[in-house]
């Protein structure tokens, strides 16, 4: 995959019974956080901004660590913005909304 910025929107959904879900969603949010990835954390979803190997990493860790950890099953939203020739900025899409 090129190089360029996309956006990403990850929304995690415990469905797990064995502590309550904001648990699991807060320990997502920070490995998110930790990634030094540039992000934006909503009442719904995260939007995640990087180059496609940078957010499908961050992707995949935040799913391995659900794994790791125990919790017995989630769903993970996903939506991504790609442009095949330049970069994608969320900045770019909402600027006219500030």
């Amino acid at each position: 995959m090129h190089q360029y910025l996309i956006n990403a929107s990850i929304q995690i959904l415990p469905l797990a019974q064995d502590k309550h879900p904001y648990e699991w969603v807060d320990e997502a949010i920070a490995i998110i956080q930790a990634s030094g990835i540039k992000h934006q954390v909503g009442p719904f979803t995260t939007v995640l901004e990087g180059t496609y190997d940078q957010v499908m990493e961050v992707i995949n860790k935040v799913n391995n660590h659900l794994c790791e950890k125990g919790c017995a099953e989630w769903i993970t939203g996903l939506q991504l913005q790609i442009r095949s020739n330049t970069d994608m900025t969320g900045e770019e899409k909402i600027e006219k909304y500030k």
